[in-house]
Parts: structure tokens; C-alpha cells; sequence
């Protein structure tokens, strides 16, 4: 049951730093960084920081370096709770990168490939789906 309540706890602290980075960097963004506004630089800095620090952790808690002393409700707290919360990228990034050590070249690129595909086309196919339940509910049209 601890491990529910850690897990769950890291979840609402990955969504709030999400929420809080994201906002940060898209109200500078002009500023500061050469891109147009349109741009996702606040999405794309919060899934690279967040394949950053699962990675982290996963090697930190290696089993062939003993776990680094991370008990594995700690590990669940950061890795499922606050990198779940922060960006599910980050636990995509790391399988794609066990696939990879483990010499699972071709199932790494599936997964590259597939991911962005598939995710990309849900979506769209979200946001279809989304338009006609406004379209039906006001009585507009898509």
C-alpha cells in the first residue's frame, strides 16, 4: 500500500514540475530561444530532462551495481511516480534503450518508429474523435 501512496504522491510532483518547466519555457520562448512560438521547446525540454533523469536512476539502480541502495519504493516513487507524472517519453526512451543494449536493434527501431507513428496518429484520430463530440453536443460541424 506504501508503494500506491509513493507512487501516486511522485506522480502529482512529476505533473506539477511538468506543468510549472513547460509554462516557464513557453512564456520565455521568444525571448530566449530562436524558435518559432508555435514550436513545442517547453514539451520537448520536459521529455529530454525527463529521459535524463530516468536514466539516471535506472543506472543507479542497476541490479549488477546492487541497486545503489535505491529500496525499490524509492525507485517506483521516481521512476513510475515523478518521471511517470513528468513524461511517459522518459520510460519510453529508457526501454528503447534496454532493447538496444540488449543488442534488440530491430525492436528498438520498431519502437522508435512505431511510437512516434502510432502516437502521433492517436492524436489526430483523438482530436477527430474530440471534434465530433463538439460537433454533436453545440451542433456545429467538424
Amino acid at each position: 500500500m506504501i508503494k500506491l501512496f509513493l507512487i501516486a504522491i511522485g506522480g502529482g510532483l512529476g505533473s506539477l514540475a511538468r506543468y510549472g518547466l513547460n509554462g516557464f519555457i513557453s512564456e520565455h520562448q521568444t525571448k530566449h530561444f530562436p524558435l518559432p512560438a508555435l514550436f513545442p521547446v517547453g514539451t520537448m525540454i520536459v521529455n529530454v530532462t525527463g529521459c535524463f533523469v530516468i536514466g539516471v536512476i535506472a543506472a543507479l539502480s542497476d541490479p549488477p551495481l546492487g541497486r545503489g541502495g535505491i529500496k525499490p519504493e524509492w525507485r517506483d516513487f521516481m521512476m513510475v511516480g515523478i518521471c511517470g507524472g513528468y513524461t511517459t517519453f522518459s520510460s519510453f526512451g529508457l526501454q528503447t534503450l534496454n532493447l538496444a543494449h540488449d543488442g534488440e536493434w530491430l525492436w528498438a527501431g520498431a519502437n522508435v518508429i512505431g511510437s512516434n507513428a502510432l502516437c502521433l496518429l492517436g492524436v489526430y484520430l483523438g482530436w477527430v474523435c474530440g471534434r465530433f463530440i463538439q460537433a454533436k453536443l453545440h451542433g456545429g460541424t467538424l
